[in-house]
């Protein structure tokens, strides 16, 4: 079974929700349980992938149904969830920072093992109340005040940058990296997201229906999902897919422009 990693940077705000809440904001993004990540499912991922193929080869032709299945038959590829990798957040202290935790960065070695990807980064090793990234001294994320112990390793900045599809992103992860400890990087999971307020009025009095508040994964978020294919079938499937349009839509808001990922193949030469 072939095995390859896809990554997603948001060009747009991502809303991967979840349906309406209880809580402050009515319409969250979806969450991993136990570590409250922002996640896409991969039955939505599944279903941009195939929708992107209809588009493409059209809807009546086989080749849908034999990669992704339908009711009776399951498909050829196999999408896991797309996991979150770097969330950009505001820096007080400068331009913003690309985030990501230790644990982040173990599950995307893992998962690049698993692909077959040659992997000469390690994992870093971050305390509490520390961030590795460019410059010295103190740095305000958010409203949280950090200390820069270290910069980020060279060799993992490669293997980050090697999932972002554009030659120019990938240029100024060196600067624009951060890693802060597991602990830290919970609480900007959890508080660092958008919230926009949304609001439906009545078509003749232009009078307020229906406030609510959104949630979203703000543009350069940076994930990725595996991909594995019965038969070795998902490498070529996938890139002669996206090799003239490496870009899908995933999530709501579609018609207010959202949802838009840039798609790279990590270890191959035809990334955008």
């Amino acid at each position: 079974m072939k095995t390859i990693l896809l990554g997603m940077l948001a060009e747009t705000a991502i809303h991967p929700g979840t349906g309406r809440s209880g809580g402050v904001i009515d319409l969250p993004v979806a969450r991993e349980a136990a570590t409250d990540y922002p996640f896409i499912a991969g039955s939505s991922l599944k279903g941009a992938l195939r929708e992107k193929t209809e588009t493409l080869l059209g809807r009546d032709t086989e080749l849908p149904n034999k990669w992704f299945g339908k009711a009776d038959n399951a498909g050829e590829l196999l999408v896991s969830d797309a996991r979150l990798l770097l969330l950009p957040v505001r820096s007080l202290t400068g331009s913003y920072r690309w985030l990501t935790c230790p644990h982040i960065v173990e599950r995307l070695c893992r998962d690049m093992r698993r692909a077959g990807l040659p992997l000469e980064a390690s994992v870093p090793v971050v305390g509490k109340g520390s961030v590795q990234t460019s410059g010295s001294g103190q740095i305000y994320l958010e409203e949280r005040q950090l200390t820069i112990t270290a910069e980020p390793d060279g060799k993992l900045i490669g293997l980050l940058g090697s999932v972002i599809p554009h030659e120019v992103t990938r240029g100024r992860i060196g600067k624009t990296l951060a890693i802060v400890s597991d602990d830290d990087f919970a609480w900007f999971a959890r508080y660092a997201l958008p919230v926009q307020a949304r609001n439906e009025l009545h078509d003749d009095t232009k009078q307020s229906k229906n406030l609510w508040y959104e949630e979203s994964l703000p543009a350069d978020t940076l994930m990725y999902a595996v991909v594995a294919g019965r038969n070795n079938a998902a490498e070529g499937a996938l890139k002669s897919l996206f090799e003239d349009d490496a870009y899908i839509q995933v999530g709501g808001n579609e018609t207010v422009g959202a949802g838009w990922f840039a798609l790279a193949f990590p270890g191959s030469e035809e990334r955008r």
